[in-house]
């Protein structure tokens, strides 16, 4: 059953929810539900962040999924809500930066998490939209999912999806798409190394529930360590990235998942993990 989170379109009790949550056997599905853009608003993030924090609390959630409700995943900031801010004193600096600051700690909470994070995508996700995708761990779109980063299009250039962006796609097909501003289809950020997957929208949930369902079989423990030591070598030297994950396997050897898990291969059984 779906737990309707607080957090509400402009503050209003009786009005929509931004964000649901439904949780079933260990996987936690959050669900953007202000269409017809999904749009990261200041409201919006607020709602994802503290559901996110919610899941980092929660040893019974082993898997989150991001979704959307509508025909577009997200389209990204809402220009409306930062143009207003024009007027402000100065600008709307103060204002603009908040945005990009928490925008920043929404990706950041994503890549943190203990718990791997999959991006079901039936629609457009653009800009921040697209950067919410790259930083998800994992993601599977329909075949009539699009994708864009179009910020230089209105003489604004995607400055910070580039960097969820550039470290899922190939360096060249993300500068492609940040400096043409151009659509993609579904095949072509498969291509790109934007998602894992495509699959008839009628199979999406299937598909994504299926993976999510594989992966929170595995240790907790496991893929902790894992999903924090994978994004902490990326960006190490080759051999300093061999000295980070040659010890972090020490210390995985030595946890008591590795012990049982080790243990029931070889004793032919099913390993029980530490919840």
């Amino acid at each position: 059953m779906a737990e309707v989170v607080s957090f509400r379109k402009d503050g209003v009790e009786d009005a929509p929810a931004l964000v649901t949550a439904d949780r079933a056997e260990g996987i936690l599905r959050l669900t953007l539900t202000n269409p017809p853009a999904n749009a990261l608003s200041i409201a919006m993030m607020d709602a994802l962040a503290a559901e996110l924090d919610k899941a980092r609390k929660d040893r019974a959630v082993k898997v989150v999924v991001i979704a959307a409700a509508g025909k577009v995943f997200s389209a990204g900031h809402d220009l409306k809500e930062l143009t207003a801010h024009r007027q402000d004193e100065d600008r709307g600096r103060a204002f603009f930066e908040k945005t990009m600051r928490q925008c920043a700690d929404l990706m950041l909470q994503i890549m943190k998490l203990p718990q791997p994070v999959i991006a079901e995508i039936d629609g457009l996700a653009t800009a921040a939209g697209c950067q919410l995708v790259a930083s998800c761990d994992l993601a599977i779109c329909t075949d009539t999912a699009t994708f864009c980063t179009p910020g230089v299009n209105i003489g604004l250039f995607c400055s910070t999806p580039v960097v969820a962006v550039s470290r899922a796609a190939h360096r060249k097909q993300a500068m492609e798409m940040l400096l043409t501003g151009e659509t993609i289809d579904a095949s072509t950020a498969k291509d790109f190394g934007l998602v894992n997957r495509i699959v008839p929208k009628q199979y999406l949930a299937q598909v994504v529930s299926k993976y999510a369902s594989v992966i929170a079989s595995k240790s907790p423990q496991a893929l902790k360590i894992g999903k924090e030591a994978f994004y902490r070598q990326l960006d190490m030297p080759v051999e300093e990235a061999y000295d980070f994950a040659a010890a972090t396997m020490v210390e995985n050897m030595l946890a008591r998942d590795a012990e049982e898990g080790i243990g029931a291969f070889l004793g032919k059984r099913h390993p029980q993990w530490e919840e």
